[in-house]
């Protein structure tokens, strides 16, 4: 249903808040970088809604440079720094936060706080905008590919491990070494997994234990390789302004298509 609302998560990603829920059933899932080397989740919902998704985390700049392009979808988080919830009041953004929508979320008592806060995905969207073309092109297995069974994202403190399933033609993943797995229904996967290489900088601000909060620009250009039908296809990304679309092309410009189904995007510091 195109006029269904997109409902866009922030999911942490900690070791302790394995496995998370509702994963599964996200259309697009970014892999960002946080403080102290680790990563988090953005999930985009829009085809599939489920009934619950979670631990819901904070948010950073990076999301609202990331999403400016979206339409005005719903940002589910759970609170952020002064000058992020700023970013988020000024931004193209349904404000979803536990703040502003305490009725949508609840706490899982049998897990430790921070990392035990779930939301209702239906409440969540509601008053998001529908989709919109962010720039992704999906279609026939592009030429150029060489084969790829798995491949591995480092990050500071962190690492995201990605492998090819033939049998059921997906990506699936791992974090830190261990199966990425789901709380609420089958492993999470990926038709399409997009390593986008970003510059990332400090933002000037810092958590309660001093680390300081990445920016990964998603606005601009860099390499970037698409995994798809268990081949990894070099190019580019291209998106010239927040509201552009980001545009993913091969060595001699032509469209970097994408297997149809989930999409997964590493935003791999550079």
């Amino acid at each position: 249903d195109l006029s269904a609302p997109v409902l866009c998560v922030k999911i942490d990603n900690a070791g302790v808040a394995r496995p998370q829920s509702g994963v599964e059933s996200a259309d697009l899932v970014y892999v960002e970088l946080v403080e102290g080397g680790l990563t988090r989740l953005l999930a985009v919902y829009q085809s599939q809604i489920p009934r619950v998704l979670g631990p819901v985390r904070s948010a950073r700049t990076s999301d609202v440079e990331l999403l400016a392009n979206f339409g005005r979808p719903a940002l589910a988080f759970s609170g952020a720094a002064p000058v992020v919830n700023a970013l988020v009041a000024r931004a193209p953004l349904l404000n979803a936060s536990d703040q502003s929508r305490p009725d949508g979320y609840r706490r899982d008592r049998r897990r430790p706080m921070p990392h035990n806060l779930y939301g209702n995905a239906n409440l969540l969207r509601q008053g998001g905008s529908p989709p919109r073309d962010i720039g992704f092109r999906f279609g026939p297995t592009p030429p150029g590919g060489r084969p790829l069974a798995e491949t591995t994202v480092r990050f500071p403190a962190a690492t995201v491990g990605v492998q090819w399933v033939p049998a059921v033609s997906r990506w699936v993943f791992s974090m830190d070494g261990d199966p990425f797995t789901s709380a609420s229904g089958p492993r999470p996967s990926a038709a399409t997994v997009v390593l986008q290489r970003v510059v990332v900088r400090d933002t000037g601000i810092r958590d309660a234990a001093g680390s300081a909060s990445p920016f990964a620009l998603t606005v601009g250009s860099g390499d970037a390789v698409v995994l798809r039908d268990g081949q990894a296809f070099a190019g580019r990304w291209s998106r010239p302004a927040p509201e552009a679309v980001t545009a993913f092309t091969l060595p001699d410009g032509s469209p970097l298509t994408f297997a149809p189904g989930p999409v997964w995007v590493v935003l791999v510091p550079g």
